[in-house]
């Protein structure tokens, strides 16, 4: 029977015209409608869970309620619902196995391991005699138990994806304890099957484990032999088409996940030993980039099928047993992997952060649930409990993660328990010697691209730097390099205990997160940091709140980069006024980083004495300065105009040029020259927006000569004449190829 809202809707479709296509299925216009309807749900609560600070995972769950059977009743079609959202997860979960390699699997096995079956072992037992406690069944105790025992791998994930922490210590060890789950969860499906196989079911259980075994030792060792002998030659043959490429990576995706599940593993373990497969292989990162909006697209329908899958109406007597569980599960759960990575020698915060990764129970939990209803084994009372709870858990634990910055200020202090009082596991040797060296000339934190150009600059010109960032393997590149670096989350309020602040000139942030940045400065200030501050600004925005924060210095690394390009672009030469006469001529340099002569005033620098050529106008950031003073300071990226006798112009280049350190660059040579006109030459008559010499040549027109005339003011529309003569600036090289260029089109006419 039909509720009001499904009623409406029954009407709706089929009050709806015929199909715009003959002979197109009356059904598939239904679940077009119904498809429709759900997308344009999601937006529109999305939005308003967006506008209250809801995340969206809470808001698309509840989409998921509001279109189920009690809410609008539009899922008349679970199928097509389940395929999308089943495919989703294999693409998430492949993403996040394309973020791991071998190496973190070697380096996080073990905690994970110790992590994940500590959980497991804890819940079960606790959530076993907390249901005996409240004086339910054995078979159904034991089936609440193993149903509180795991977690949500995909809502994890996508959180922690969000939160851009997948790849910090505690996002790491969070996924390794997770896919230990999963493999739990599936031996624990295995076992309850057989379980309800009868009499036999002991010579079952024996024999579907001993498969599992099997089957996943030639599953891996497969995959492993085409790691290492097909796939790298496949991907470098299919990424000449970068869209075959990404098909590739879905089916692949797809197809282990599948491969995977007919083996008797979940399609989350093939997934993500899919990804895995491609990890160690320089496409990783292009693929994982294209496929982050087809996952987010694609998890929608999970969570819409999660939610619709949620029978509201038994839950009603199970209200009081359902906040037990759930406290047990917010409250039990992270407490156990607290202790664990404590006795392992894991800071406290380490610990609480992935130990909330726990605090919540498994979509697998709801179908190892129905699966025992299936069997006879539990009734509908005790799945409508283990919904209530799920529903519970996820969404308080949703917001745990997203503000378990705030939840650990608050907590911190009660946390010294479970931490050991040197945590060795986190306690490096890079870190005694930070601690321990006299000066630090720059404490850098982050060292990403940006980050690490600084850091290599900074060594260069022999400044002491200690670099800190919470990525296992950029710390790893790093200390090959023989750079101490420091394992640090700038969010941690115990990080500066770990860190030589006290004898550090500069402080540089060149992480891209504001709020993480803002922390750290508070942070700093209420340690009254005595040196300065330095920090990298993404947007105006950014650094207008840096500037309200009292930074020292703001660097703003797409700015300066745009700068650099127009001076490039529209360099200070070109400005130049043309003349008749051109007794001299130009050249424009660049005064790179570490230049002897950068941060000095000019009437210290001997250039006219040394090679008799002068600076003739300098550009910095698009403004030029012509015929600068001598107490004028040139800074690194400066272009400078040489004006001199050809002769003298490169040994002045290289005077000017001349570096404390490391290779010399070469400097790019400009000359100024005439370039007539041909009387018989197509080039009479047409503009210098025609000609386009500097697209066809790198050649610029500074000035005409015509008769006794000089034309120094130029457009796109000024005309070229018989007999002009055109001065022109360029490289040698360029001014030779459209002399040949005239004289082979004259030839031709």
């Amino acid at each position: 029977m039909l509720h009001p809202p499904g009623l409406l809707f029954a009407w709706f479709t089929a009050a709806l015209p015929p199909p715009a296509i003959a002979g197109a299925p009356a059904a598939t216009q239904v679940v077009f409608v119904q498809t429709t309807l759900m997308l344009s749900l999601a937006a529109a609560i999305g939005f308003v869970g967006s506008r209250l600070k809801q995340p969206l995972i809470v808001s698309f769950i509840a989409v998921g309620i509001l279109v189920g059977p009690f809410g609008l009743d539009l899922v008349n079609d679970p199928h097509s619902l389940e395929l999308l959202a089943e495919i989703g997860i294999c693409i998430l979960l492949f993403i996040v196995g394309l973020k791991l390699d071998l190496v973190m699997v070697r380096t996080m096995g073990r905690v994970a391991l110790a992590t994940g079956l500590g959980q497991v072992l804890f819940t079960s037992l606790g959530g076993f005699g907390l249901a005996r406690l409240l004086g339910m069944e054995t078979t159904a105790s034991v089936y609440v138990a193993v149903a509180l025992t795991f977690s949500s791998t995909i809502i994890i994930v996508k959180l922690l994806s969000d939160k851009r922490e997948i790849d910090a210590l505690h996002g790491r060890i969070a996924i390794g304890f997770l896919i230990v789950q999963d493999l739990a969860v599936v031996l624990a499906m295995i076992a309850l099957s057989a379980y309800g196989a009868g009499a036999a079911g002991e010579q079952t259980l024996l024999w579907k484990f001993g498969n599992v075994i099997l089957y996943g030792i030639a599953f891996l060792g497969g995959v492993l032999l085409l790691m290492r002998r097909a796939l790298p030659w496949l991907l470098e043959q299919l990424a000449r088409v970068p869209e075959l490429l990404v098909l590739f990576a879905i089916a692949w995706a797809v197809g282990l996940a599948a491969f995977g599940d007919w083996l008797g593993f979940s399609k989350e373990v093939g997934a993500f030993v899919a990804g895995m497969s491609i990890a160690s292989t320089p496409f990783r990162d292009a693929l994982g980039a294209r496929l982050i909006s087809l996952r987010d697209f694609l998890l929608l329908f999970f969570f819409i099928h999660l939610g619709s899958s949620l029978d509201l109406s038994l839950l009603g007597g199970e209200v009081v047993p359902a906040v037990v569980f759930s406290l047990f599960v917010l409250i039990g759960n992270p407490l156990i992997v607290m202790v664990i990575m404590g006795r392992m020698g894991y800071r406290k915060r380490t610990g609480f952060l992935a130990g909330l990764t726990v605090a919540q129970i498994s979509e697998f939990s709801l179908i190892l649930i129905g699966l025992g209803a299936t069997l006879g084994h539990v009734d509908a009372a005790t799945v409508g409990l283990v919904t209530l709870v799920g529903l519970i858990t996820i969404g308080l634990s949703t917001y745990m993660i997203l503000y378990s910055g705030h939840l650990y200020r608050w907590l911190g202090p009660a946390l010294e328990i479970f931490e050991r009082r040197i945590p060795y596991r986190e306690e490096t040797t890079d870190e005694q010697d930070a601690l321990s060296l006299p000066r630090v000339d720059v404490l850098m934190f982050g060292l990403g691209h940006y980050g690490g150009s600084i850091v290599r600059g900074l060594i260069k010109r022999g400044q002491r730097v200690v670099g800190v960032d919470f990525d296992p393997q950029i710390l790893r590149y790093w200390r090959e390099q023989r750079v101490p670096v420091l394992y640090g989350d700038m969010e941690d309020p115990d990080l500066l205990e770990h860190l030589p602040i006290r004898r550090t000139r500069w402080v540089l942030v060149a992480a891209p997160s504001r709020q993480a940045t803002t922390t750290l400065v508070s942070l700093l200030r209420a340690a009254h940091y005595p040196g300065k501050l330095a920090l990298t600004a993404r947007t105006r925005d950014d650094a207008a709140h840096y500037e309200t924060l009292g930074a020292d210095l703001v660097l703003r690394p797409y700015a300066d980069a745009a700068d650099q390009a127009v001076d490039a672009l529209n360099a200070a030469m070109h400005l130049l006024p043309a003349d008749s006469d051109w007794p001299t001529s130009l050249l424009e340099v660049r005064l790179e980083t570490g230049a002897v002569w950068a941060g000095k005033p000019l009437g210290e620098i001997p250039l006219r004495q040394q090679t008799g050529v002068s600076i003739l106008a300098v550009s910095r950031a698009g403004k030029t300065t012509f015929d600068p003073a001598a107490d004028f300071v040139l800074y690194p990226g400066d272009r400078l105009v040489l004006l001199g006798e050809p002769d003298n112009l490169a040994q002045a280049a290289v005077f000017i040029t001349r570096r404390e350190f490391g290779p010399q660059d070469e400097a790019p040579a400009f000359t100024i020259t005439r370039v007539d006109v041909p009387a018989t030459c197509g080039l009479s008559g047409k503009t210098l927006g025609e000609l386009n010499f500097r697209r066809d040549f790198g050649i610029s027109v500074i000035g005409i000569e015509r008769g006794g005339e000089q034309i120094r003011t130029l457009t796109a529309a000024t005309t070229v004449e018989t007999r002009d003569r055109l001065i022109v600036a360029g490289s040698q090289a360029a001014v030779d190829n459209l002399h040949a260029a005239i004289i082979t089109a004259c030839a031709v006419e």
